[in-house]
């Protein structure tokens, strides 16, 4: 039983339409492009090769089926030509090698002229006589162990092209490594279009032939070959031509051999790229991104900061709510935030923009990050870089890990500018507004006691009448003003002392959100984003490639 041959009418597979295989072509195309120095330099070419070759088969007009008999010296391929033409159109002679350039036969009315330009074909014969096998382009290649190398190379470029391969050999050089391993090997996933022939089968003595076949066949599968059939052939006594000429029949009855060589010339191509790419990135973990917002915390001073926010509260509250008597000592302290320049809450008023926050603060007067808190950013950096590429091939996490690295003089700019956008104040507690009025009244109280006593002191040293007091139990009025509000101030001032220092570590923790937010957008912009745009042309290129295999 024959093995199963694609090109036998009714048994090849379905073949891609024009449409599928100009999207594939176009996934392919955004791939290499969207890919770019991240791939195999020569995988990357031959898949832009083929988007090209694509394109041109596809635009041109006509249903023409190109088929290509391929051979080495010697193996009879021109007379095989001949034969299936029927008109001596290749030379054939006995010195080596023979055919030096491409020769083409066609069938049919149909213009083929635009298609062998693309072929660069020149010497071209028309098949005047109809019959089955109009749309036939036949071409015979010079032989592709010649040893001319211009020969070779312009078999080789004829093969990049053609729709149809006819390996034509013979029983001497049936077995030759440069069929097997430069051709039918490199070959192997373009069944669908392949022809085996054993040609000069009447030189074999009776059952030479089968025997050769056989090991022929076996041959064909050690080279990955699947889908084979070996024709015999003999120009001189007929034999096979009948069999050969009906699968050329049969590949251009079904006018699909083109869309079968051009798939597979994209799986071959998209193939050649998988090496390039490997499976999705990790993504930036959200530890390690935690870890970065941490470092540039520290390189951009936000601990300082925020302890700056938090003795800025504690002050303020005093001056609002402290003893009035010792207020005074606040006036004389330099502010904490406005010792740094940040006592402007820019991101409070709307009027406000970034360019005249630049103008007007330029650069904040915290202190430069140490050699330590850099490094520590450098270190969060490449962790990201690190852990997003994990899995990828080295192109793609060396690019990774590039994208991760800011650069130092832009990024401690940026740092500074976010910390100077960000809101450091808060709504005035509701205690200030109960405790501060208060506060005067005792203070009052207290004012009013001790003025009240002199009076009364100064009376009695004056030897005047004595000043009318009201007593309360054994204590006399301006006694009680005067002790009771310098107690009740300073049982006050404690409380709000007390509630100063609560409020302060709240007032820390929303501005240290706010400002770990805003280092955040900085580390993003910087250093995620950068890396996840790299991952996403890492997929996207992969969607590509597995779009072109289908």
């Amino acid at each position: 039983m024959s093995p199963r041959n694609p090109l036998r009418r009714g048994d090849t597979p379905q073949a891609l339409t024009v449409d599928e295989l100009s999207a594939r072509a176009d996934a392919l195309a955004g791939a290499v492009e969207t890919g770019g120095e991240r791939l195999e330099r020569e995988a990357a070419q031959r898949a832009t090769a083929v988007v090209d070759k694509v394109r041109e088969r596809n635009s041109l007009v006509g249903g023409h089926t190109v088929v290509a008999l391929a051979g080495a010296t010697g193996s009879g391929k021109s007379s095989l030509f001949n034969a299936l033409v029927g008109a001596d159109i290749a030379r054939v002679g006995q010195r080596r090698p023979t055919t030096s350039t491409p020769t083409a036969a066609v069938w049919g009315t149909e213009p083929a002229g635009a298609l062998l330009d693309w072929l660069s074909v020149g010497t071209r014969h028309h098949v005047p006589e109809p019959g089955d096998l109009d749309g036939l382009v036949l071409v015979d290649l010079p032989d592709f162990d010649s040893r001319e190398s211009a020969h070779r190379e312009e078999a080789q470029r004829i093969l990049e092209l053609v729709d149809v391969f006819v390996w034509v050999t013979d029983p001497q050089k049936y077995a030759d490594a440069v069929l097997h391993d430069d051709y039918v090997a490199v070959l192997r996933d373009y069944g669908a279009v392949t022809i085996v022939v054993l040609n000069q089968v009447d030189r074999l003595p009776a059952g030479g032939e089968e025997q050769i076949a056989a090991d022929l066949a076996r041959l064909l599968e050690r080279d990955g070959l699947q889908q084979h059939e070996v024709i015999g052939t003999s120009t001189r006594t007929g034999v096979g031509l009948d069999a050969l000429r009906s699968r050329l029949h049969d590949a251009v009855e079904q006018s699909d051999a083109a869309r079968h060589r051009l798939g597979a010339d994209l799986r071959t191509a998209a193939g050649g790229l998988l090496d390039s790419v490997g499976e999705s990135g990790a993504g930036v973990p959200d530890r390690a991104r935690d870890e970065l917002v941490d470092a540039l915390a520290r390189s951009a001073g936000v601990p300082t900061v925020v302890d700056a926010v938090a003795r800025d509260f504690r002050m303020e509250s005093w001056a609002r709510t402290g003893w009035p008597f010792t207020r005074w000592v606040r006036a004389v302290r330099p502010a904490p935030l406005k010792r740094l320049r940040l006592d402007r809450d820019v991101a409070g008023s709307p009027d406000i923009t970034e360019q005249d926050v630049r103008a007007v603060l330029g650069r904040s007067s915290i202190p430069s990050p140490a050699p330590a808190a850099r490094a520590a950013v450098d270190l969060a950096a490449r962790r990201i870089g690190t852990s997003a590429g994990e899995g990828l091939p080295t192109r793609w996490a060396d690019a990774v890990a590039d994208a991760a690295r800011p650069a130092d003089a832009d990024l401690a700019d940026e740092l500074d500018q976010a910390v100077l956008r960000t809101s450091l104040r808060g709504r005035k507690p509701l205690w200030w507004a109960v405790l501060g009025p208060l506060q005067v009244v005792l203070a009052l109280a207290a004012l009013a006691g001790l003025v009240w006593l002199v009076v009364i002191a100064l009376a009695g040293w004056l030897q005047l009448p004595d000043v009318p007091t009201a007593d309360i139990g054994p204590f006399a009025m301006p006694f009680l003003l005067l002790v009771g509000g310098l107690l009740a101030g300073l049982l006050l001032a404690a409380i709000a002392r007390w509630l100063a220092a609560i409020g302060a570590r709240k007032r820390a923790a929303t501005v240290d959100k706010r400002l770990r937010r805003a280092i955040g957008e900085v580390g993003d912009a910087r250093v995620v984003e950068p890396v996840e745009q790299v991952l996403s042309q890492h997929d996207r290129t992969r969607a590509g490639i597995e779009r072109a295999l289908g």
